[in-house]
């Protein structure tokens, strides 16, 4: 219970830090709905993400993760949401690829996993993914491109990281 209380009180801090940075006043009202809609929705912690581009841009996924706490605050439902884009306009003859996007999650231990991986062949489109894992302490996301027909990701963008429990 203290723990949402103070992660409550943390999103008003940082929606309130948020919309004085921000040029419009659009902007810091759509962040303020954004910020309490995730609460009412019963998530401890929400956010959008992305967008995480392969390198040369040529993919890109981005979405949003909310993240639920047991009573008791030591475990957690981590819920992802999210499009991969396909944006290599070649043709699979002139070396064109499909897009592909890795998530990653460390356990309470700190211990890297692969949880969720996604491909999508399609240009100019996108495909909608979800997923959801426990026990998660780190989630982090990769957006490469992989051949039509699968094998090894290529072109890899940096591991961005999506959410952290010791900054909640």
């Amino acid at each position: 219970m203290m723990k949402k209380i103070a992660t409550g009180l943390l999103a008003v801090a940082a929606t309130t830090a948020m919309a004085l940075a921000l040029p419009s006043a659009a902007g810091a009202t759509t962040t303020a709905t954004t910020a309490a809609s995730a609460t009412s929705a019963g998530y401890d912690f929400a956010d959008s993400w992305g967008p995480v581009h392969a390198r040369h841009g040529l993919a890109k996924a981005q979405g949003w993760i909310g993240v639920e706490w047991d009573d008791e605050q030591e475990s957690n439902t981590v819920h992802v949401r999210g499009r991969l884009y396909d944006l290599d306009n070649r043709t699979y003859a002139k070396g064109g690829k499909c897009a592909y996007v890795k998530f990653q999650a460390a356990d309470f231990d700190h211990d890297w996993s692969t949880v969720y991986t996604k491909k999508y062949c399609g240009f100019p489109g996108y495909k909608k993914f979800q997923f959801e894992t426990d026990e998660v302490f780190s989630l982090r996301a990769k957006v490469c491109q992989v051949g039509p027909h699968g094998g090894h990701p290529t072109r890899c963008g940096h591991w961005s990281y999506l959410y952290t429990a010791e900054t909640e």
